[in-house]
């Protein structure tokens, strides 16, 4: 959640943390600060704030050096100040770290005990006063004894100004990246902060302590054993990860998505043979055979995903689907074997719950298939099957391409058990690789129409409440629908199925209070029909999503959104990207952070 970069080499580093650290403004954070090395000193610059304030103490209060660390930090342990931001400084050891000590108290009280003041109310501080308590040791060695009394997560760097020729790094549960550049080595917690200084990484394991140095890099385990790892070139170029000309990096990402679909769609269609190829999940048809039941585990828009991927499986490939929360599931002891597969769906690659439930599922035998958009990633790792979502970067904090390549991906991995179990056949592929090419260029239809939907934002961007109403495989679009407009412009807003909405939602229907109904031409339409007048007898705003041919409908809303008409589950992409413009162009008018939005981060690492 919280940003962490570092830097040893030859340049001076204080312009090199600063930009790295905007490259990871997207996380969410609420104060910021540098520390560096210079001339046997440690020099630190922090504040509450974002990194403008930063950059402005520090050009009014210049500091340099050719090793630094910094941190944008969101709280979990004290309240946004000046006293709470990292890095934290004890005698001449400078700390910074994402995640939580969960054994913070009771260490602080033995450390209080023996004399040691704090100045903060962050479980961060304890690091600093466990290295410094060991000062007559080498760094190394003082930090391996300090952590083996951490109990939780952490991603940590280490400054000593007696050793100002190194930068440690040390990581359980909480990523860190080491970038390998020319007579100089980077330290991130996510890939945008080194693209612009190197594509050559090493992605740390848990358990794992990195000591640079200008001249070499070592990685040793946490009982002091040297590990050999060898670096991959990130598949993304800095531009990637800028705005290229749009108002904010969701609006670029709604706008990516249809090309983002194409590259996770197009490498897997094998058109002679018609089947689809996955190059990290091959499954045997006896082994396809013995799994019983499936498990899908994620959390936030990746969980709605999940859902999805639920209807598309059992309706395609016959099998049992059980869709679960990451911050619930090993805590109810769920019924695993190993004739189950358990489908781990991750953004990053490094959701802290998801990543719980990767152990549980792993304790218990099941075969575990990763989806997930970054490379080296802990899921990417840890898993035994993996397919990779070919979103490219996404930076802003609420989910867009990522939601529609999980959705493509478990479409592809519908067809591709479907093929395998001999529930779809040869002849059917046909239609679904027709649907599949065609489904790019039917987003791009959604997308040049975006100014029709900007025009809605003044008249709706005032509603306190919106509710979501969708039936089957649209109920979890609902959900995500809800989920964005909540996330970016802080309105109240809640998916609902639509038949459950006499059972509790239909009270709060007013003329004050919006009602977005996802309509597709389908089984449930004549339902759908139906709340939508139980809706406007109570003076209830619609919103229809709709296809050209859903007359009804779009007589009886008050505004409505079209989409091209289609036959296929994929066709829950088209009804989810009308929705995230309306949230988009309404957080515009509100005049909120879109990208960063209030109290959110991108990636959650910590439970």
């Amino acid at each position: 959640m919280c940003g962490i970069v570092g830097y040893i080499g030859n340049k001076d580093c204080v312009d090199i943390l600063l930009d790295s650290l905007k490259r990871l403004e997207y996380r969410g954070y609420d104060s910021a600060g540098i520390a560096t090395v210079k001339e046997g000193k440690i020099l630190c610059r922090r504040c509450q704030g974002k990194l403008k304030k930063l950059e402005t103490i520090i050009k009014s209060e210049p500091i340099a050096g050719n090793v630094g660390i910094g941190h944008t930090r969101w709280a979990t342990h004290g309240v946004p100040s000046d006293e709470n931001a990292h890095p934290h400084i004890v005698g001449n050891i400078a700390v910074v770290h994402n995640g939580i000590i969960e054994n913070y108290l009771s260490l602080k009280r033995g450390l209080e005990r023996e004399g040691a003041r704090f100045t903060s109310n962050t479980d961060t501080e304890v690091i600093a006063h466990l290295i410094a308590k060991y000062k007559e040791l080498p760094l190394e060695m003082a930090v391996s004894e300090a952590i083996k009394v951490l109990r939780g997560s952490f991603a940590i760097a280490v400054l000593s100004s007696k050793e100002p020729d190194k930068l440690l790094a040390i990581r359980k549960e909480s990523p860190l990246i080491i970038g390998l550049g020319d007579s100089e080595y980077l330290l991130a917690s996510d890939a945008p902060a080194l693209l612009p200084y190197t594509k050559r990484v090493i992605f740390m394991n848990d358990g794992e302590i990195a000591i640079l140095k200008r001249d070499g890099l070592l990685i040793k385990d946490f009982d002091g054993n040297v590990l050999k790892r060898e670096p991959m070139e990130l598949p993304w170029t800095p531009s990637m990860a800028e705005k290229a000309g749009y108002k904010h990096f969701m609006q670029k990402e709604i706008f990516e998505q249809p090309q983002a679909v194409a590259n996770t769609i197009r490498p897997r269609l094998d058109f002679k043979k018609r089947c689809i190829h996955f190059e990290y999940f091959n499954l045997s048809k006896r082994q396809a055979e013995g799994i019983h039941k499936i498990w899908i585990v994620a959390c936030g828009t990746s969980f709605h995903a999940g859902l999805v991927g639920k209807y598309m499986i059992e309706r395609i490939c016959g099998i049992p689907v059980e869709v679960d929360l990451g911050s619930e599931f090993r805590y109810r002891n769920p019924i695993i074997d190993k004739n189950m597969l358990l489908i781990l769906i991750s953004q990053s690659g490094e959701t802290a719950d998801t990543l719980a439930a990767l152990k549980e599922g792993r304790k218990k035998g099941a075969k575990i298939l990763g989806i997930c958009n970054v490379l080296g990633s802990t899921l990417t790792r840890e898993c035994d099957f993996l397919i990779y979502t070919h979103a490219g970067p996404e930076i802003g904090v609420a989910s867009t391409k990522a939601f529609t390549t999980q959705i493509s991906v478990l479409y592809l991995f519908s067809l591709y058990m479907g093929l395998i179990l001999g529930k779809v056949n040869k002849e059917e592929m046909d239609g679904h690789f027709k649907n599949l090419l065609r489904l790019p260029h039917l987003m791009e239809e959604i997308l040049r129409d975006a100014h029709k939907i900007e025009a809605l934002a003044p008249e709706y961007g005032r509603a306190q409440n919106f509710l979501y109403l969708g039936r089957g495989i649209y109920h979890p679009i609902a959900l995500e629908g809800a989920l964005k407009l909540k996330e970016i412009s802080y309105i109240h807003a809640e998916g609902y199925p639509a038949g459950e909405m006499k059972h509790g939602p239909i009270a709060l229907i007013d003329e004050d209070m919006p009602v977005v109904v996802l309509a597709p031409r389908e089984k449930t339409y004549p339902k759908i029909l139906a709340n939508i007048e139980e809706v406007k007898s109570r003076q209830g705003r619609i919103i229809a999503v709709a296809e050209p041919d859903c007359t009804e409908a779009i007589e009886a809303a008050d505004d409505i959104l079209i989409i091209p008409k289609m036959d296929s589950p994929l066709k829950t992409i088209l009804f989810t990207i009308p929705l995230q413009l309306l949230a988009y162009y309404i957080a515009v008018y509100r005049g909120t952070d879109v990208d960063q939005p209030r109290n959110l981060a991108k990636s959650v690492t910590v439970e």
